[in-house]
């Protein structure tokens, strides 16, 4: 399954991410491997899966080694978004030796997250699957990585809130207590994109139901958060928006309630787990014999 990104400096930020990544942990040289393998010899590795997930991370296997060593030579057996078993080879390497060897490690780390985070966003999709709700992720990701992680979400089923600061208006509670109210708030940021020239969606977050009703009676709010409402109130906030702008449940939501929101109508639910502290997938990057 071919899963399309639309991140545009994608691939300059794994660049930047692996050459950083390398100095790291190479140093002045990988001795153990300088010290017992010749300089040009080439083998071939396997990638084991050795539990159940959802592959994510095509682009930095290929990235990493061919970073190491040109020449690398990849078979692919699974693409990004596909589910693997225990025991499946789901890539072989062929490159130098000392390529494979440098370079495992860092692979493993970023894949190894990666395709814990498409299997759980997999999972949690599935569950509100009869539903016409979005799951979103979040800015709650891991520095410098917020790129490979809002991917491997997007590869498990889920969606990509804003990827950053930078890329749509939230006023959130603290923006909202700081600017003195949700109505100053959103009349000073129509004037900010006005002033500057930019076409950003806002978003609003409402703690309660009287903010809800400040936010719609403005007529410029995007996008509506319901922060830390229980679905029977999101169903009784969605009386008050009226389809008049979409929709966000945000905070204190988990597994166990998960259907329950999505079942309410709400547009989307954002959740910071499927980022912030997802189980890495257990897989081994083997010499074959």
């Amino acid at each position: 399954m071919k899963v399309e990104f639309n991140e545009v400096d994608f691939d300059s930020q794994l660049d930047r991410l692996i050459e950083l990544s390398l100095q790291e942990d190479l140093g002045h040289g990988d001795h153990s491997s300088l010290a017992c393998i010749p300089k040009n010899k080439i083998f071939v590795s396997q990638l084991f899966i050795k539990e159940d997930c959802v592959f994510a991370g095509e682009d930095v296997i290929s990235a990493v080694f061919r970073k190491l060593d040109p020449g690398a030579v990849f078979v692919a057996f699974k693409q990004d978004g596909e589910k693997c078993s225990p025991g499946e080879v789901v890539y072989e390497v062929e490159a130098k030796a000392h390529a494979l060897l440098a370079g495992e490690r860092l692979m493993l780390n970023l894949v190894q997250r990666m395709c814990g985070i498409a299997t759980y966003t997999s999972k949690l999709v599935s569950m509100i699957r009869h539903t016409n709700c979005k799951l979103l992720d979040t800015r709650k990701t891991t520095p410098l990585l917020r790129f490979l992680e809002k991917k491997a979400v997007v590869i498990g089923g889920g969606y990509n809130h804003r990827f950053g600061l930078y890329d749509m208006i939230m006023l959130k509670d603290n923006h909202i207590d700081i600017a003195g109210s949700i109505t100053k708030a959103v009349q000073a940021t129509k004037a900010y994109l006005m002033k500057n020239n930019l076409d950003l969606k806002i978003e609003v977050e409402c703690r309660n139901f009287a903010e809800v009703e400040e936010a719609i009676q403005l007529q410029s709010v995007d996008r509506i958060m319901f922060d830390n409402f229980t679905p029977e109130m999101i169903v009784k906030a969605l009386e008050i928006v009226k389809g008049s702008a979409e929709t966000e449940a945000s905070g204190g939501i988990t597994e166990d309630n998960l259907k329950a929101y999505a079942e309410t109508g709400v547009d989307y639910i954002s959740i910071g787990a499927l980022t912030h502290s997802v189980k890495a997938i257990d897989i081994s990057f083997k010499a074959k014999k």
